[in-house]
């Protein structure tokens, strides 16, 4: 069973100390601290003091934008390709060396593809492969990547991670541009 001080304590603070002595005058002024607070001053407003927000004069303003790369189905290349003349299936691609980066809002779709690499299909219908880093696996990346977007917007190697889906961390070791051989 509780005391009952327990009780009475809520209630002998809303009534407050005695009535102040003759020679002390207390005010409560907002800037007045909890330790200076008089004792002359009713529970409640004492309570209010201590349990005052300090006030904070500094704002932090923080933006971070996360891309998220998808890949793209079958179905869907089938029918975005459909208006295109068909090539042939046994078109050959080769790499051809291009820069360090591409643009992160001109990848449209990614696939992982054999020899430790990912396909990223471009939205003007370019493609690239991008070799992973020997410590990584291109098969992690089955569902898509994210990648934070730099203020240059671009992926480079040896400088963004990409993350997958399933919480793996991998660098860029290469980019290539893959190209139909010419025989």
């Amino acid at each position: 069973m509780s005391s009952p001080a327990a009780f009475l304590a809520p209630v002998l603070l809303l009534l407050g100390p005695p009535a102040p002595t003759q020679g002390s005058s207390a005010a409560l002024t907002p800037d007045a601290d909890v330790t200076t607070v008089p004792s002359a001053m009713p529970g409640r407003i004492m309570l209010e003091a201590i349990h005052r927000t300090p006030v904070q004069h500094q704002v932090r303003i923080e933006q971070r934008v996360i891309i998220r790369v998808v890949p793209r189905s079958t179905a869907v290349r089938r029918g975005m390709s459909s208006f295109v003349e068909a090539q042939p299936t046994s078109a050959r691609l080769v790499e051809r060396k291009t820069g360090d980066c591409v643009p992160a809002a001109a990848i449209d779709a990614v696939q992982p593809a054999p020899d430790n690499r990912l396909m990223l299909f471009m939205r003007d219908r370019r493609l690239f492969s991008a070799k992973l880093k020997r410590s990584c696996r291109a098969r992690d990346f089955y569902s898509g990547f994210y990648v934070e977007r730099n203020e240059d917007g671009m992926i480079c190697v040896d400088r963004d991670k990409l993350q997958s889906r399933t919480g793996s961390k991998c660098e860029v070791e290469t980019l290539r541009q893959m190209v139909p051989a010419s025989d």
